[in-house]
């Protein structure tokens, strides 16, 4: 399969780069300066795309690869693949669900600990040398809080499963049901956002979720309620969160995702109720590897004209 040309969009994991210089004749996008150019060059050879949440295969880098047959995304969510393209031209798309699962899970209750427990802001404290003089602020107990979930799938479910070992409520909105009788369903996020302390986004971002938590649900969460957001950035209307988060109508926020990526809303820096993270979800070197371990199965599956392992389309 040398001879297979596979094309990578951006730099993601050093370990699949190198697997797939291995197996395959790699391109990588980044690499060129005149991106419009090399495609042209090379649109004859490149037969995969593997993307990822910073960049996968929209519309126009699909209609540039005229032989392109599958996109293996390094990432569970889809956002960045225009799926009905790949639909229409027959491409075959994977993706790497499961292997993720726990430690965005893991990173979702670590957030929500270190916003309410202020864990942070007590570090500097103790690191700037205040301690001397006196004892740190209190800060908020997050075992027993009422904990409102959107999206119960695989991510959603995890973070459940954890809330619920500290003794939280769970509530939730999700596309359908879940049949655990221990959650409480709400059709409205704002009504979940309103019988919730704390608010997780854990959801795909798709047209009917992009921000998906507005002012009104905002609002609804409320001076003492804390979101967080370890979904996509553009599950949450931005400006509207920071403007909540300086006006003291939401209580805190623990990011892991932003909306203009790798932008940050430099407001948010000088906040002490909010923990910024830099998407790191997934960023474990266990998972890391586990997913392109996938991506690399997936594409050795699709050349060698087996069943896909985590087909999309």
């Amino acid at each position: 399969m040398e001879n297979m040309g596979v094309l990578m969009t951006c730099p993601m994991s050093s370990y699949l780069e190198q697997q797939l210089q291995k197996r395959y004749r790699l391109f990588r996008l980044w690499e060129s300066p005149k991106k419009a150019e090399f495609l042209k060059q090379n649109s004859g050879t490149i037969k995969a795309v593997v993307g990822n949440t910073v960049m996968g295969a929209d519309s126009e880098l699909i209609d540039s690869l005229p032989c392109l047959e599958i996109v293996s995304s390094y990432s569970v969510g889809l956002d960045k693949i225009d799926l009905e393209k790949c639909k229409e031209r027959g491409i075959k798309v994977t993706n790497t669900p499961d292997v993720l699962t726990d430690d965005v899970a893991d990173l979702a209750i670590g957030l929500a600990l270190a916003t309410l427990r202020k864990i942070s802001v007590a570090a500097g404290f103790l690191r700037n040398g205040l301690w001397k003089n006196r004892d740190f602020e209190l800060s908020t107990k997050f075992s027993g809080k009422s904990v409102g979930i959107i999206g119960l799938g695989r991510i959603g479910s995890a973070i459940a499963k954890r809330a619920e070992a500290f003794g939280c409520p769970l509530s939730y909105h999700s596309r359908s049901r879940n049949q655990n009788p221990n959650y409480r369903y709400y059709s409205s996020v704002i009504d979940l956002a309103a019988n919730s302390q704390i608010l997780v986004v854990a959801c795909s971002l798709t047209d009917e979720t992009c921000h998906i938590v507005n002012r009104k649900v905002i609002d609804a969460l409320g001076p003492n309620g804390i979101l967080i957001n370890i979904g996509r950035g553009a599950h949450v209307d931005e400006p509207e969160l920071v403007s909540a988060l300086v006006e003291g109508r939401l209580g805190g926020a623990g990011l892991d995702v932003y909306e203009n990526e790798p932008k940050v809303p430099e407001k948010l820096f000088k906040l002490q109720n909010v923990v910024l993270l830099s998407h790191v979800g997934s960023d474990t070197v266990e998972t890391c590897k586990a997913m392109a371990d996938l991506v690399l199965a997936n594409l050795e599956a699709h050349f060698l004209g087996k069943p896909l392992l985590t087909p999309v389309l």
